[in-house]
């Protein structure tokens, strides 16, 4: 499903635990992370979108998680021609996407990898809030900025980034309303994001949190659960885009 000017809809999810850690996911059998995303079906508001996503990418239910926000406006990014698949040429551009902030309500058990018969991840980590965005694709990395920027305003006591270079550098994502500003602190930046329930977030209330710094699936042989418990303690320094696009290892790209 496309829109007008070539955009598929998708939403994306930034999960954050209660000392405002980001939920990173691996993809499965490849060296790259991940936010959890997905398109948009046809007749699906936005918000369904998301948690179906949300129970078919990390098994989490909505009674795990409390939605704290969402951007205001749509964020654009265009996919280079030669990820596209040759059909798909001509008149798809890329992806137009919401991003939602999300509370873990549940705990780390709750997360299933494996809760749908195709599986976008093999294993998963909390990391901090302000990741450095060369770990991110290119032509996404300005999304990720414009999302992670716009929507740390609805989060208490995070501290922002301390340069740009925290962030990422690049051109900024396009929203529906023009280009979305990438500033340098938690307050003042982007867009102004929309606001879901309380004002009062839970992580400035404290309490007891399980830290999980690696979880993966059962290895697949000695050599893959090596390979990983290599590569969970830093993220890698390129992710793909989502799952709806191949590697660049197969340039004419798939559609799944």
């Amino acid at each position: 499903m496309l829109d007008r000017d070539g955009y598929r809809p998708n939403v994306g999810i930034i999960l954050v635990n209660q000392v405002n850690e980001v939920f990173w996911g691996k993809r499965i059998r490849e060296h790259a992370w991940q936010f959890p995303q997905g398109g948009i079906k046809r007749g699906e508001t936005p918000e369904e979108a998301m948690f179906r996503e949300l129970e078919e990418e990390i098994g989490l239910r909505p009674e795990h998680v409390r939605i704290i926000g969402r951007t205001r406006d749509w964020l654009h990014y265009d996919v280079p021609a030669h990820w596209v698949r040759r059909d798909w040429r001509g008149f798809y551009r890329g992806q137009k996407q919401i991003w939602f902030l999300l509370r873990m309500l549940g705990q780390d058990s709750d997360v299933r990898l494996q809760a749908c018969e195709h599986p976008e991840f093999d294993a998963w980590r909390w990391h901090a809030y302000w990741v450095p965005l060369e770990a991110v694709i290119e032509f996404k990395r300005a999304v990720y900025r414009a999302a992670l920027l716009e929507l740390a305003n609805l989060l208490d006591g995070l501290v922002g980034p301390t340069s740009q270079a925290s962030i990422g550098t690049g051109s900024s994502a396009t929203g529906s309303s023009g280009m979305a500003s990438a500033g340098t602190g938690s307050s003042g930046m982007g867009a102004a994001a929309t606001q879901v329930g309380p004002s009062t977030d839970p992580a400035s209330s404290g309490g007891p949190w399980n830290r999980a710094q690696e979880n993966t699936m059962p290895g697949r042989g000695p050599r893959g659960a090596r390979a990983r418990r290599r590569l969970l303690p830093n993220l890698p320094m390129e992710i793909p885009p989502d799952g709806e696009m191949a590697l660049p290892l197969r340039p004419e790209g798939k559609f799944t």
